[in-house]
């Protein structure tokens, strides 16, 4: 006889190759009741929970902070700086007492001359040994009238700069602070759709794992209904012992399955809570899990071509590489300005303490200063321009990956279509087989009462529907999940994340 074993085992593993849990599962967090959530309560708390949403949305935040900041150097900058220098000497003009001529008003020649020391027998100036003559009258200038204290010196300066032409960096900057926001808002939006793909997925693994649970229980019923007869027929021996044996054996195996499929559910369920951002033991249920069979929608109609365009314009990733390469750009704009003169004005408040603005004054005392501040770059061996020039290259590299994108986006877009479309039909087919796969077990079973049919073609026909049935569970989830991928990669899904600056 066929091994029955592979059927049951094929009900949990499919499901469980989805589940993110595994190995990486928080033990931690208290066991909840639970509850009954919808998909869109699931989503819900997805997006409202997962700390990914929350980086992203912080990061959000950021680009508003920076494009403020950007903002600002439109407006003028006002500083203060200040501080206090002790310095070891005095300052002194004169390196001892000095003696200046006088010069005296001459009436006859209407002018003022020195008055010196002549000869009385020559009449000549009596001159010094360096050549000079020797004046008949001195000022005295003593050294220490012009020897200051400079021990402690405080002085501070409050200035304003407006800049006027900085060879367009500020605008770029600003536009680039602007594209940065948008980035991360596109961002957000795809790591949005990435999390409601995860939590529909998680939902449907659930939903597909209990509908295989109740299936597992109508087989190990439908096992242990068999077991009961065959006992009978060999109490009437009608039947052997080995024919029960192979039947208790077959029974044991679904037992062990079942119990396999119910650890299956369990980790679906934990799955579940850790992408809804709830804890893990909370052991939360899901509306859907009430259909005995899950259902399918087959009436929706798949397009087979789509406008590209609008698909690209719905794609936030796409979006992000779109404002990427505008990004670039920008920096090129960035890098440019460093080649180009920059203008700005300056206005000043200077002040000290000693002050030298009305002799030396160990006081506060300071001045105002207004200016015009240009700077012409001039020759920097090429590093400006190489700089300009690997920046066009980064906005080229940019456009290509763009390019890339947009291609694997139509790969995308045609793989979805056309799985689910097979999605569709292989439901529509494993219906059609579970319609057969009944009623060949309905004969069969008929049979076996009448005596026709033993026990090996009726694990058969039990072992058929069992197969049957999975497949349309399998089926439907897949139809369901295809749906789900194809809205994704077309850029539709819903998505709603409150962010707040």
């Amino acid at each position: 006889m066929r091994s029955y074993a592979k059927y049951l085992l094929a009900l949990v593993s499919p499901a469980l190759s989805v589940l993110p849990l595994a190995a990486d599962t928080p033990q931690g967090g208290s066991a909840a009741s639970g509850g009954v959530y919808s998909l869109e309560e699931c989503r819900a708390l997805a997006l409202e929970n997962n700390k990914e949403i929350m980086v992203r949305a912080e990061q959000v935040r950021k680009a508003g902070y920076q494009k403020k900041e950007a903002f600002a150097a439109y407006l003028p900058a006002l500083d203060f700086a200040g501080g206090y220098t002790y310095n070891q000497k005095e300052i002194s003009i004169l390196s001892e007492d000095q003696h200046l001529p006088v010069q005296n008003f001459n009436l006859q020649t209407q002018k003022y001359e020195f008055s010196v020391v002549t000869n009385p027998a020559t009449g000549q100036p009596v001159l010094q040994p360096n050549g000079q003559p020797i004046p008949t009258q001195t000022a005295l200038l003593p050294k220490e009238s012009l020897q200051y204290n400079i021990h402690n010196v405080f002085f501070g300066a409050v200035t304003l700069t407006q800049p006027i032409f900085m060879g367009g960096k500020i605008v770029a900057m600003n536009r680039l602070a602007d594209i940065n926001r948008k980035v991360n808002d596109k961002l957000l939006e795809n790591e949005g759709q990435n999390i409601i793909y995860a939590v529909d997925a998680a939902y449907w693994t659930v939903v597909s794992l209990h509908a295989k649970h109740r299936l597992a229980i109508s087989y190990v019923n439908l096992l242990d209904s068999l077991d009961r007869n065959v006992r009978l027929m060999v109490e009437q021996g009608v039947a052997t012992r080995s024919d029960l044996l192979s039947v208790d054996v077959k029974l044991n195996e679904a037992n062990v399955d079942l119990l396999k499929v119910e650890n299956g559910l369990s980790l679906s369920r934990m799955a579940l809570a850790q992408v809804c951002g709830l804890p893990v033991n909370s052991q939360m249920r899901v509306a859907d899990e009430s259909d005995t069979v899950p259902q399918a929608d087959t009436t929706a109609e798949i397009a087979s071509h789509y406008d590209m365009e609008q698909v690209y314009a719905s794609r936030a990733d796409l979006e992000a590489l779109a404002l990427g390469v505008e990004a670039r750009a920008q920096q090129a704009a960035v890098a440019r300005s460093e080649m180009m003169p920059n203008l700005a004005l300056v206005g000043a408040y200077s002040f000290s303490n000693p002050n030298m603005f009305n002799g030396f004054s160990r006081s506060f005392s300071g001045a105002f200063s207004v200016g015009v501040m240009l700077k012409i770059p001039i020759w920097h061996w090429g590093g400006s321009y190489n700089k300009y020039r690997a920046a066009k290259s980064d906005r080229t590299i940019m456009e290509l990956q763009l390019q890339d994108a947009r291609e694997m986006v139509d790969l995308q877009v045609s793989q979805a279509s056309y799985k689910a479309k097979e999605a569709v039909r292989t439901f529509q087919t494993t219906c059609a087989n579970m319609a057969k796969a009944e009623e060949n077990l309905r004969t069969a079973q008929l049979g076996f009462r009448e005596g026709v049919v033993t026990s090996d073609d009726v694990m058969a026909a039990q072992t058929a529907w069992l197969k049957a049935n999975s497949e349309r569970i399998d089926a439907a989830i897949d139809v369901r999940l295809c749906d789900v991928y194809l809205q994704k990669v077309l850029g539709r899904l819903p998505y709603d994340v409150n962010n707040e600056d």
